[in-house]
């Protein structure tokens, strides 16, 4: 928990730049001309980072269903999942630039669980993707959560090699590299992994834990791919995009099965060309709509439904319906935008 005098250091060193969070740094996108009204309600999103394309999805959701919904869209990342600091101050630049919500997806579960109204005052919070546990204090402002079971991501990406490797088929020796340890929806993923290969002949040979950085990823993909035994890579979109091109340059993609814990372009693209074997898909896109129309609902006195979430959907290179893509990822020539103003 941050203390509010070191709050207070970082938020003054930020709000100076308040009123370019939309500059050069973060170019605003074209938008479409709106006919005017009296009142645009202001949405303020804030997301873990932008460093693959799972929040890219998400953000362009966001951005889609805010043009149609005609309302203001702010969007900050925090830049990775260990800048709890960071994220805790954009809060606070969302209250200062006036949103009338705050669509937060956490760095962390418990962040802000006994605090976020420091940081937010009375400004309703909508929850996406990522889990935000809150106590009842809390609660008064938090309207709303969009996001599917990660638990449950994980167990489908488990239950998808507990069938390929039943009890009694031969040990298989896999490595793990799901992302950070304790941030996002790894620890959920990794505890429905484990359920689901109990009673199947998985072994886990290697565990890695790093942020979601390509780098960082690929390294770890270098160190496992150095070990004889490894049959499978499973992990996040990250790592596994980085496997499909660390394999091919050591000749061993025929050698190692890739299995990831969550969809993106990357991976995608890998199912569609046979080098990926599976990944189950929260459908990014659905996801960000799905917040900006709760969020909005809440502002016009509409009726919304408090916890939304998409049907998670399991994917192989023979299951690629062009509706689930469509609802899980951004177009290719999508780049991140940080303002809609209708």
């Amino acid at each position: 928990m941050l203390s509010r005098p070191l709050a207070s250091k970082i938020i003054l060193s930020l709000l100076a730049s308040v009123t370019s969070v939309a500059s050069a740094s973060e170019p605003l996108s074209p938008i479409k001309p709106a006919e005017a009204t009296s009142h645009k309600e202001k949405i303020c999103a804030i997301y873990p980072h932008l460093k693959d394309s799972y929040w890219l999805s998400v953000n362009y959701g966001m951005v889609s269903e805010a043009e149609k919904q005609q309302v203001e869209l702010r969007v900050l990342e925090a830049g990775g999942y260990p800048n709890i600091g960071k994220q805790a101050s954009q809060l606070v630049l969302c209250t200062q630039w006036g949103a009338d919500a705050i669509i937060l997806g956490t760095v962390s579960p418990d962040a802000y669980h006994d605090n976020l109204t420091d940081w937010v005052g009375s400004t309703p919070v909508f929850a996406t993707v990522n889990e935000l546990t809150v106590n009842e204090e809390q609660q008064k402002v938090l309207k709303g959560t969009v996001g599917v079971d990660w638990y449950q991501m994980g167990f489908q990406v488990g239950e998808f090699l507990s069938k390929r490797h039943p009890k009694g088929s031969g040990e298989t020796p896999i490595a793990l590299l799901l992302g950070p340890q304790s941030s996002g929806g790894t620890k959920p993923v990794a505890l429905g992994f484990y359920d689901a290969i109990k009673s199947s002949d998985i072994k886990i040979a290697i565990s890695y834990w790093a942020d979601n950085d390509k780098e960082l990823q690929r390294n770890l993909v270098q160190q496992v791919i150095e070990q004889p035994e490894i049959q499978y890579i499973v992990g996040s979109a990250v790592a596994i995009e980085a496997a499909i091109s660390e394999l091919r340059a050591a000749g061993k993609t025929k050698e190692i099965g890739l299995i990831s814990s969550y969809l993106s372009h990357g991976t995608y693209r890998g199912l569609l060309r046979n080098k990926v074997l599976f990944a189950p898909t929260d459908k990014m896109v659905e996801q960000g709509r799905l917040s900006v129309k709760q969020a909005t609902s809440y502002l016009r006195g509409q009726p919304y439904e408090e916890h939304s979430a998409p049907m998670i959907e399991a994917l192989t290179p023979a299951t690629l319906k062009d509706q689930i893509i469509a609802d899980s990822l951004s177009p290719s020539e999508f780049r991140p935008v940080f303002s809609v103003n209708p």
